[in-house]
């Protein structure tokens, strides 16, 4: 399957960046890239989305993120004759998870490093795994909700 070559690229890009900010930067080092808007800022994130923690938490989050890959694996082989914008989704979100699993298993956390912010408003700092888990799923909400319309036929 080709759409699995854009999920390998994407862990590649990810794995790469990581490893340039922790070989480049000291952990909790912030540098400006845009005044007031972006720094590169390394940080790193033992629990999941938006810092969430608990104990045990890095098993409990390695445990599941294997399911999940394991799972969108499969959903991938199944939808190979769904539309392309699907399959790209579930391919993004397939690399966001793996990027993340391999921090978790070799690293004991995940690298975060960009970090946006207006003004003194700053989102949660992120990774090119974690922008792929995004944009995936903004994919496949738009072909569940726009073109799954379009696909289906409407009745009266």
């Amino acid at each position: 399957m080709r759409i699995l070559f854009v999920s390998a690229t994407l862990v590649v890009a990810d794995q790469i960046t990581k490893a340039i900010v922790r070989n480049t930067m000291s952990l909790y080092e912030s540098i400006p890239i845009i005044t007031n808007f972006f720094n590169l800022t390394y940080v790193r994130n033992d629990g999941m989305a938006f810092g969430i923690n608990f104990p045990f938490g890095i098993y409990v989050f390695s445990t599941i993120s294997i399911v999940f890959t394991g799972f969108l694996f499969w959903y991938l082989w199944t939808i190979h004759d769904q539309g392309l914008v699907i399959r790209t989704g579930i391919a993004l979100i397939l690399a966001g998870a793996i990027g993340n699993l391999i921090d978790r298993v070799f690293l004991g956390s995940v690298v975060d490093f960009l970090d946006f912010m207006i003004g003194n408003y700053h989102w949660y700092i992120f990774n090119i795994a974690d922008s792929c888990v995004t944009v995936g799923m903004g994919f496949v909400l738009y072909d569940s909700l726009i073109l799954e319309r379009k696909r289906t036929p409407q009745t009266d």
